[in-house]
């Protein structure tokens, strides 16, 4: 009796709102499932791999491109591409190409949980991906930022909620042919003030053993 054959590499990609848990929950699936977690590790993998300095990586991760002039040109359907003249145009341009590079040779060798950085719009062709999007009220999201930063008030958490969650999305409406959040653009959303991220993470592993992505 032969055995079976390894499951395919597959990739869970998380899309969040800030303060709704995206980043606890990817780090949850990828403990349970005992695949490769990437968030700012992916800016050190895309730093290295493109010998690009993890410092531009950093500066501008998931931000809108900076100081546009001159034309756009969108090729939808593929990754988009753009031309413009300024300071950024070199750094915004390489970087998010090393990032679609990495993720798209590291989706054909494991499986992998990776969150924001349009990631399932990147891997968009690859048939063993599931995209997720987590949000919640903004209290919730607030109460959550809190706890990470508790020298912020009330308002100044709002404040950040909103320019961050602003920020990512304009970089994925940039990048990509879809709108950041919209259910259209996910397999399954979830509202974290609903579940304990540990319950979320139990229906997406349901999930994935209904696409047989996992035993």
């Amino acid at each position: 009796m032969s055995e079976s054959s390894p499951k395919k590499p597959f990739v869970i990609t998380v899309g969040r709102q800030f303060g709704s848990g995206g980043r606890e929950l990817g780090r949850e699936l990828a403990d349970r499932l005992g695949i490769a977690y990437y968030d700012k590790e992916l800016l050190a993998e895309a730093s290295k791999n493109s010998g690009i300095h993890h410092s531009f990586f950093e500066q501008n991760d998931e931000k809108f491109p900076s100081f546009l002039q001159g034309l756009f040109s969108f090729n939808l359907g593929h990754t988009p591409q753009y031309y413009y003249t300024g300071p950024s145009a070199i750094t915004d341009d390489g970087l998010y190409k090393a990032i679609s590079d990495f993720l798209l040779d590291r989706a054909e060798k494991e499986s992998f949980v990776v969150v924001g950085r349009t990631a399932d719009y990147i891997l968009r062709d690859h048939p063993r991906t599931v995209n997720l999007f987590i949000h919640a009220p903004v209290e919730e999201c607030v109460r959550r930022i809190r706890t990470r930063q508790p020298e912020l008030s009330p308002e100044k958490a709002t404040s950040l909620a909103r320019k961050t969650n602003k920020l990512r999305s304009d970089y994925y409406n940039f990048f990509t042919d879809k709108e950041w959040g919209h259910a259209s653009s996910y397999d399954l959303t979830f509202d974290s003030s609903r579940l304990p991220i540990k319950e979320i993470a139990g229906v997406v592993e349901t999930y994935l053993r209904g696409r047989k992505l996992i035993d």
